[in-house]
């Protein structure tokens, strides 16, 4: 059985987001503005009006901030091979090279174009020292809170990261024990009557252990979860015979579709062992599936017993408590799980971004 997961790149553990992406270029140009209207508000006096200074600083804020942006942009690949702190410490240099850099050209357009109002009050050539002090405080003092703020949010994602998936194993790893000792007791008693399907019977529960015990943050096809699936069922239609029956809806279901493995067979195990090992005479257990656009719908119904208890009720809410955690877990929102129950059946049904391999990130 193979797996599947999106590769990874040093870059997508690294500290600095993506400032080649639009959205950091916009957050970039709002921060910008915002500083530059502190920047115009701090002083007390304004000797030509506040909306002159503001459009000054503007446009200095600007271009350090879209220059900065850029730098970072050019220079992240280089920056993600480094270690956490010679990046964070060669980050720092080059926005402070950047500011100086900056303030240089405006300072030289300012003293090239006087009466352009380019270069305000505050450029002229007996103030060109302390503009550059000013100019590399603030850049100091701004930049290293910037870098400090996506260092912990980096830690803070790795951390919450880590914590899902050691969730998602923690998870996995609970597998009821009455379906292992059920399964060897139908083995054995096959292995007199019929090897070849005590044999078979053991390749599809060692099938089953392998996956349990697999990476949880890996994914497989649907095509390969349906199939896994089925020999689960093969094992319980042994021991079941002809109080199991089976109804197969699923020719909707793309194949190529990315889900954790074991997220349908723990339901159609919930399925038996709340619907047809509860009832005398058996049942059909349904396992319909569909496809609306970029979502994928999985329902399995199965009978219910009129004498079930409140303890087959809570096991019934164990497992689909399971389920649900794993799916918020790997898709957030996205992933959803709904149970529905009447008087004679009880339907759970899964969602499912509809993503393939070619909807995962290339390595860079």
């Amino acid at each position: 059985m193979s797996t599947r997961s999106p590769p990874k790149t040093a870059s997508d553990n690294f500290f600095l987001p993506d400032f080649c992406s639009v959205r950091m270029v916009f957050a970039v140009v709002v921060i910008s503005e915002l500083l530059a209207i502190v920047l115009t508000l701090a002083p007390m006096e304004s000797r030509d009006g506040r909306w002159s200074d503001l459009s000054i600083i503007s446009l200095f804020m600007q271009w350090v901030g879209l220059s900065s942006a850029a730098v970072l942009c050019i220079s992240r690949p280089r920056l993600s091979r480094m270690s956490e702190t010679r990046a964070a410490v060669t980050s720092y240099l080059l926005l402070l090279v950047t500011t100086l850099v900056i303030t240089e050209l405006a300072w030289w357009i300012g003293q090239q174009m006087p009466h352009a109002g380019i270069g305000g009050p505050w450029n002229s050539g007996s103030e060109h020292i302390n503009l550059l002090l000013r100019n590399l405080g603030i850049s100091a003092i701004v930049s290293a809170l910037v870098l400090r703020y996506f260092y912990v949010q980096q830690q803070w994602k790795q951390n919450m990261r880590a914590e899902a998936e050691a969730r998602l194993q923690a998870l996995q790893s609970r597998i009821r024990p009455h379906f292992l000792f059920n399964s060897l007791n139908t083995i054995a008693s096959l292995t007199q009557i019929d090897p070849q399907q005590a044999e078979k019977a053991v390749e599809n529960l060692a099938d089953l252990f392998r996956n349990s015990m697999a990476d949880a943050s890996h994914q497989i096809t649907l095509k390969e979860e349906l199939a896994l699936s089925q020999r689960y069922l093969e094992i319980e239609k042994l021991r079941l015979g002809e109080r199991l029956q089976l109804r197969w809806c699923i020719d909707e279901l793309p194949g190529d579709a990315l889900l954790p493995r074991l997220i349908i067979q723990p339901l159609l195990e919930n399925a038996i062992y709340h619907g047809i090992e509860t009832t005398g005479a058996g049942g059909t257990i349904g396992i319909d599936g569909h496809r609306y656009g970029k979502e994928i719908y999985i329902s399995i119904s199965n009978p219910l017993s009129p004498r079930r208890d409140a303890r087959e009720h809570e096991g019934n809410r164990i497992a689909v408590e399971n389920i649900r955690q794993r799916l918020a877990a790997i898709y957030g929102e996205q992933g959803r799980l709904t149970t529905q129950a009447d008087a004679d059946s009880y339907i759970t049904t899964i969602t499912l971004p509809y993503t393939t391999l070619s909807d995962a990130k290339p390595p860079t």
